[in-house]
């Protein structure tokens, strides 16, 4: 386990060698060390658990021409490359496909104890001091402004709305990231949540006074 373990985090290490910021392997390794956290008390598939953290991202759409397939195939190809057991292998390809915050506007059915542990730590780094950070580093990468006070958050209702605003950073916060902190699924993920929302409030906070000049 170790073993194949070790040869999936130095693919996702070389594969994502010049990701985005937020993106990169860093943003992996924090939602592995989450999920593995979690699963301690949730006792889901150890192994589901550590690939689909480790792959979750391994191309992700916003960065491959909105290709959603692309990362799931890729993730099952390196696990058949180390031998991986297909029932494994399966499940961790419909993690990847149905996780993401985009994909919630889809309803699709899917999910599992392990989709719900992986999906609570990628959540959780999207919100809290690291979750502003990228926030704001891809923003960055997009050329989005900070906070524009005529551009009102919108209510998104589809997945093609979300996916395609390019509204300033602020607006995320409003648009996804403060609903995060009701969208948890494990107990474990709920209690880390509440504590980083809260954060988020406070710097939202400061935010709005510094810009008046406060």
């Amino acid at each position: 386990m170790q073993l194949s373990i070790q040869k999936t985090i130095d693919f996702v290490k070389e594969t994502l060698a010049n990701a985005e910021a937020g993106h990169d392997w860093f943003h992996i390794e924090r939602v592995f060390k989450t999920a593995q956290h979690i699963n301690e008390k949730e006792n889901g598939n150890e192994l589901v658990v550590a690939f689909a953290a480790l792959l979750h991202d391994i191309a992700d759409p916003k960065f491959n021409n909105g290709d959603e397939e692309l990362g799931p195939n890729l993730a099952a190809s390196f696990l058949k490359s180390i031998a991986i057991d297909d029932e494994i292998i399966d499940h961790v390809k419909l993690i990847i496909r149905n996780m993401s915050f985009k994909n919630s506007f889809d309803q699709t059915g899917f999910t599992s104890i392990e989709m719900q542990i992986v999906q609570d730590a990628d959540r959780l780094d999207a919100i809290g001091a690291i979750g502003i950070a990228r926030a704001f580093t891809y923003g960055g990468f997009k050329n989005r402004v900070l906070y524009d006070p005529s551009i009102k958050p919108e209510q998104h209702l589809t997945k093609e709305s979300y996916k395609n605003t390019t509204a300033p950073t602020v607006n995320h916060f409003y648009e996804k990231l403060l609903l995060l902190k009701d969208l948890m699924n494990t107990r474990a993920g709920k209690e880390i949540a509440a504590e980083r929302h809260q954060f988020m409030l406070v710097y939202l906070d400061h935010f709005y006074k510094e810009w008046e000049g406060n």
